[in-house]
């Protein structure tokens, strides 16, 4: 017989360990599944018997609090409140129809709201809840709590819902939220599951809309225990989500809803800025609406009274609307023709009401004319045949680098909806847009601010301010996110000679302060807060030669669409400029009578922090200023009185 040679055994020896340490794993394994197995069906045998018979977990989404929206001084313009609300799934629900018709029978549900919450149960997947209800009682909810076993796929939930106290007077400024909507989701490019979550409330307009993001915050979970029937057995485990970031506006809501109240009964805009940093103090836009209106899916009752009324109190005027500037745009032709060297301000042109130009004639608004005028008279009276002339030496291109260089004709960066840019034309823009060569007509009207100009009140408040400064002051809106301030407004210098901005500024002192000044009658009395402005009136018809030939017809004689449209800017104090503020109202005649007055009131509010004494208004006017502000005191909203005037 053979005997085993040595390597015949060392090979045995390997096949041998590796036997045992293949049979140790596979015990270990065993003994690992075993242990696992005693675990699950002896100490977790509760846990796991729940979990039987058709119980499954679900994890739903928890919509974060919304950040919350206040004024300068701390005062909410957007909050948030409890609101209960019914929900539905539809794979735990079974029959719908059957269990929405017992749900009508606990809480108030129309046959549109059944309709309208099977077509969106239809159109999600079937675990995700939809609202039935919201904005219930506390005994509704304990209604259908206590019939839940009847309710299959039925949950009560308590959530929050925005609300806007002050409602109408930040309607243009803070916006508004509704629910989320399938062309929202069409037209956005986010993958946030909370849009997928029915009704989910986003930002529509305005600040809501622009910081929807840094409001919105970051979904939490929770995990749920349901039986087959779909009821909750309980739950598992919560993680809340992370609250939206609070902003704080550079709007003083006191003054605000001073603004929206002197704005009453017309169709109008004004925008006050702050001087040192550009904050934007208000922004009014008249008439406004109320945006609770809009949080749960406005009604076509209330859609149609708001989109048929002929003022459009949907439109933010303020920085939505674009208005020929009218005579308010004649400092920028000036600075324009004195920076480029083509005028001396002490240089005088002869106004005998109308200028020869190419073959036409350009009036006036004062029909003898105003004799003999400088730069000075100029403005102070608001000669328009000094323009005609020496906008021909300069040139629109200057004319238009010097708009841009004040603020007009860009876009500011402002967190709102659909801000204008408005227009300063030049000859590439017509080539470009109209394929048109520009004409010597284009700059004649274009030098009083008519023709193809075009500014919004927030840009006319940023040319002011910028004219009363010499700063290139951007405006601002956020104040602070969270407690972090934003970046100022204030600016670096324009560049500009500053003797030319003083006369311009004299100029515009002598408007509102001399007796022969345009705004005069609109003045402030107290020395130490003089306002210094310019008015503006805008056509928004053309003037036949029939028509001046016979008499221009009087704006109040012209059916409203037809008349003209008033404006003014101006900064005060005139000696040490601390606001600037604009006004254009719609169609209300002359700059002088409509919109001086309200750019007086707003600036004195500004001023004082509040009513301002009457010995600040012309002796003429107290007995009406005293009972405008007692009207408007009425609107000031609560926490926006400082301790010392409460």
């Amino acid at each position: 017989m053979r005997r085993p040679t040595r390597d015949t055994a060392e090979s045995n020896r390997k096949i041998a360990r590796r036997t045992l340490v293949l049979g140790g794993i596979q015990l270990g394994v065993v003994g690992a599944l075993g242990l696992r197995m005693r675990s699950m069906q002896i100490e977790q045998a509760d846990q796991y018997r729940l979990l039987a018979d058709e119980n499954r977990i679900n994890i739903r989404l928890l919509p974060p609090a919304r950040g919350l929206i206040f004024d300068r001084t701390g005062v909410p313009l957007a909050d948030n409140e409890q609101n209960y609300r019914i929900v539905m799934v539809r794979e735990d629900a079974g029959d719908i129809d059957d269990v929405l018709s017992r749900l009508r029978r606990l809480v108030p549900l129309s046959p549109e709201d059944m309709e309208r919450a099977k077509e969106e149960m239809m159109r999600r997947s079937p675990f995700v809840p939809v609202t039935v209800a919201d904005r219930l009682s506390w005994e509704d909810i304990a209604r259908v709590t206590v019939n839940a076993p009847a309710l299959p796929g039925v949950i009560p939930e308590v959530g929050l819902s925005r609300v806007y106290p002050l409602g109408a007077d930040f309607s243009h400024v803070v916006g508004y939220v509704g629910p989320v909507s399938d062309y929202d989701l069409s037209r956005i490019d986010d993958q946030d599951p909370l849009l997928q979550i029915p009704r989910f409330q986003i930002g529509k307009t305005g600040i809501e809309n622009k910081l929807e993001h840094t409001l919105r915050g970051s979904a939490g979970t929770r995990r749920i225990e349901v039986n087959a029937l779909g009821r909750v057995m309980r739950e598992l485990d919560r993680q809340e989500g992370i609250p939206g970031k609070d902003i704080q506006l550079t709007i003083d809501a006191r003054l605000q809803t001073y603004v929206e109240g002197r704005l009453e009964g017309e169709s109008a805009g004004a925008v006050v800025i702050d001087l040192e940093n550009g904050d934007l103090r208000a922004i009014g836009s008249a008439p406004g609406f109320d945006p609770n209106l809009f949080v749960r899916g406005i009604s076509v009752r209330d859609w149609n009274a708001l989109n048929e009324n002929i003022y459009r109190p949907l439109a933010a005027k303020a920085y939505q609307g674009t208005y020929p500037p009218g005579s308010t745009f004649k400092m920028v032709t000036a600075l324009a023709a004195i920076e480029d060297g083509q005028l001396d301000p002490e240089e005088t042109v002869f106004c005998r009401g109308y200028t020869e130009v190419a073959g036409t004639r350009f009036h006036c608004w004062k029909r003898a004319g105003h004799g003999n005028v400088n730069l000075h008279e100029s403005l102070k009276q608001s000669c328009d045949c000094y323009y005609y002339e020496i906008c021909q030496r300069v040139g629109i291109d200057k004319i238009a680098e010097m708009a841009r260089r004040l603020g007009l004709g860009i876009e500011h960066d402002l967190p709102l909806s659909a801000v204008q840019a408005g227009l300063a034309p030049d000859k590439e823009w017509k080539a470009r847009t109209r394929g048109e060569d520009w004409r010597i007509g284009d700059t004649v009207n274009a030098s009083i601010g008519q023709g193809y100009v075009l500014a919004s009140p927030l840009q006319l408040a940023v040319m002011t301010a910028r004219i009363a400064t010499g700063r290139s002051i951007s405006p601002r809106l956020v104040l602070a996110i969270d407690g972090i301030e934003q970046p100022s407004g204030a600016g670096d210098s324009l560049g500009l000679n500053e003797n030319t901005l003083r006369r311009v500024r004299q100029a515009m002192d002598a408007v509102g302060n001399h007796s022969r000044g345009t705004a005069y009658g609109s003045r402030i009395i107290e020395a130490d807060m003089r306002m210094a402005g310019k008015t503006g009136t805008s056509q928004v018809r053309r003037i036949t030669a029939e028509e001046r030939a016979r008499g221009v017809t009087r704006n109040e004689d012209l059916p409203w669409e037809r008349r003209d449209h008033a404006l003014f800017v101006g900064f005060a104090p005139a000696d040490n400029p601390r606001f600037a503020v604009s006004v254009v109202v719609e169609h209300g005649g002359g700059g002088s009578t409509a919109a001086a007055p309200i750019a007086r009131d707003i600036m004195l509010q500004a001023l004082y922090e509040g009513p301002p004494p009457l010995s600040a208004y012309p002796s003429n006017v107290r007995s009406r200023i005293r009972a405008q502000q007692d009207a408007l005191e009425s609107r000031v909203p609560p926490g926006a009185i400082p301790a010392d005037r409460a």
